[in-house]
């Protein structure tokens, strides 16, 4: 099978929203009190931000080099981060409702910016209304089968129990206690019955309807625990009918060839690529214990050497199709891990390292929002800070060499698309060369505490000269010793980005 991805994903630079968080703009009317913008963030708090506010900072983003946005749920919710969705086609009013999203989609479009949207399609809140209709009917609602009913409930004999007193884990016992499959045992989380044809037939709507209404594809939430195996490659045909160039991404943390085929999904948030970024930059100031709160990171984030990493990203590199590895969404944080800078033991050289591979390697970069100003958090909610509402709040000189990298590669072809393969390791330092269409570049950084120089055989036919690009704060260097042979001087936690003439 040919697998084909959208094309505009190879350039694109995303940033990823937490719509909460972000930005209020005063246009949305506050049914009561919200949480004082700048407390530490809750599990059940709502801060206020909304799309209107988004919409006003795009002008920002676009100064960053973002090129497309990843909103986290936005759909009608009875949660701040939304995954508990009840009104699958309206927009939460607290965001702003529908008109919010028009007038956002219309002045991202504007600017030439892609807007994905999250869809959680494996389980519903118990707020839906077919839910809620079962709680009101039970058996006798002819919405019973849209979810995964106890036999006990199916047969009369009891009802749903959606407000218990406690949980537990487990699929299982979910059902047994509750009278349904509730997601990882949470009773807020109804598991939706997918092979059930109105069921899918409602959520393939759904999927279509946004894309009709102007977003450019959809990110899709733990799409593994939907075990029906035709709700996949149908919502894929049923997307790409809409949109040819609709982007199709799946929350899966680990490596998974068999979901990227060209059936199912175009790429997966690469979270393996992110753990090997952030252990190798952070080789010797990760942070341990905030790694062990993380139910993922804890068995993926370890200190690698310049080798090691070399080896682990050759490999990822080779694991997938190229189509595929040009368009993986590459991010080293999200809302569901604890913050880049706090794994990385708040070292912001190690933090402005990550970034620069993030921005480097082939397959677009998402930028979790904050990142670029060195916001921190531990583990969800305080992953979930508001951004700093001030202007100018946040590392400004971290920022401005977000700005500058995002610069390169847009400018330069070799930085975005392409090939990457390692062409020397040293001790904890290594050189990466990129290739595409004709261009070549080569990516050198060393996040060790020792200075190290690195001797290059530059790869395949002759080079045209090379320029450093200049990067606020790097002061790596490169002499060309003899012909295609390239020495790099690089100090600690310093790097150097070279590109052809």
């Amino acid at each position: 099978m040919s697998i084909e991805t959208p094309d505009w994903v190879r350039d694109a630079v995303f940033y990823q929203i937490f719509p909460d968080r972000f930005a209020r703009s005063g246009r949305v009317p506050a049914p009561g009190p919200f949480e004082p913008w700048d407390a530490p963030p809750t599990s059940h708090g709502f801060k206020g931000g909304d799309l209107y506010g988004i919409a006003e900072r795009l002008g920002d983003l676009a100064d960053l080099g973002v090129t497309a946005i990843y909103l986290t749920p936005i759909f009608a919710s009875a949660s701040n981060h939304r995954y508990h969705t009840y009104d699958y086609f309206n927009v939460d009013p607290l965001l702003g409702g529908n008109d919010a999203l028009r007038e956002l989609l219309d002045a991202a479009h504007g600017r030439g910016m892609r807007v994905v949207l999250d869809g959680v399609f494996n389980h519903s809140g118990r707020g839906f209304w077919p839910f809620h209709h079962v709680l009101e009917n039970g058996a006798a609602s002819p919405y019973r089968d849209w979810f995964q009913l106890d036999r006990t409930v199916l047969a009369g004999r009891r009802a749903l129990d959606a407000y218990p007193v406690g949980g537990v884990e487990g699929h299982r016992e979910s059902t047994a206690m509750y009278g349904y499959r509730a997601w990882w045992g949470l009773p807020a989380l109804p598991k939706l019955n997918v092979a059930d044809p109105h069921v899918r037939e409602y959520l393939l709507g759904v999927a279509e309807h946004w894309l009709r209404f102007g977003i450019d594809g959809w990110r899709l939430d733990v799409p593994d625990e939907i075990e029906d195996p035709i709700f996949w490659p149908e919502f894929r045909r049923r997307c790409r009918a809409v949109r040819s160039d609709a982007y199709l991404v799946g929350e899966i943390w680990g490596e998974a060839p068999e979901w990227l085929r060209g059936d199912r999904f175009d790429a997966l948030m690469n979270y393996p690529l992110g753990a090997a970024i952030l252990g190798f930059t952070g080789a010797h100031c990760l942070d341990r214990a905030v790694i062990a709160t993380h139910h993922v990171y804890r068995d993926t984030i370890r200190p690698l050497d310049a080798r090691s990493f070399g080896a682990e990203l050759e490999r990822l590199m080779t694991n997938y199709d190229p189509a595929v590895v040009a368009v993986q969404l590459n991010l080293i944080g999200s809302h569901d891990a604890p913050r880049a800078l706090t794994v990385l033991g708040r070292d912001r050289a190690a933090l402005r390292l990550a970034m620069l591979l993030q921005l480097t390697l082939p397959g677009p970069p998402c930028i979790y929002y904050g990142d670029e100003i060195g916001m921190e958090g531990g583990h969800d909610p305080d992953c979930r800070r508001s951004f700093p509402a001030g202007a100018g709040a946040g590392d400004q000189e971290l920022r401005a060499f977000v700005r500058a990298a995002a610069a390169a590669r847009h400018g330069h072809v070799a930085l975005r698309r392409g090939t990457a393969s390692v062409v020397a390791a040293g001790r904890q330092a290594v050189a990466i060369a990129r290739e595409a269409d004709g261009a070549r570049a080569i990516v050198a950084l060393n996040p060790g505490r020792g200075a190290e120089r690195l001797t290059v055989e530059l790869p395949g036919p002759s080079w045209r000269p090379l320029s450093t690009v200049a990067l606020p704060g790097l002061t790596g260097s490169a002499e060309l010793v003899r012909d295609e042979v390239l020495e790099l001087i690089l100090a600690p936690q310093q790097a150097v980005v070279l590109v052809e003439d």
